[in-house]
């Protein structure tokens, strides 16, 4: 991921697959984005958003947050 991509405007989306139990029966299931709370600097002033933790992990070592 490049860190010109980093969005804050919350466009990642779940992902969908299937549920394997032990005897390999499926069933459809889905895995939520980790989204975490931060307080990020805009315009020169904090704000609190609720972003993934990929792009919090990107935005800490860019040294933004």
């Amino acid at each position: 991921m490049s860190n010109d991509k980093i969005s804050v405007t919350g466009t990642r989306k779940p992902l969908f697959g299937n549920k394997r139990s032990h005897s390999l029966r499926s069933s459809r299931r889905k895995w939520n984005v980790n989204t975490q709370n931060a307080t990020i600097m805009v315009d020169g002033k904090p704000t609190k958003v609720r972003i993934s933790a990929r792009e919090l992990k990107v935005l800490k070592a860019q040294g933004r947050i």
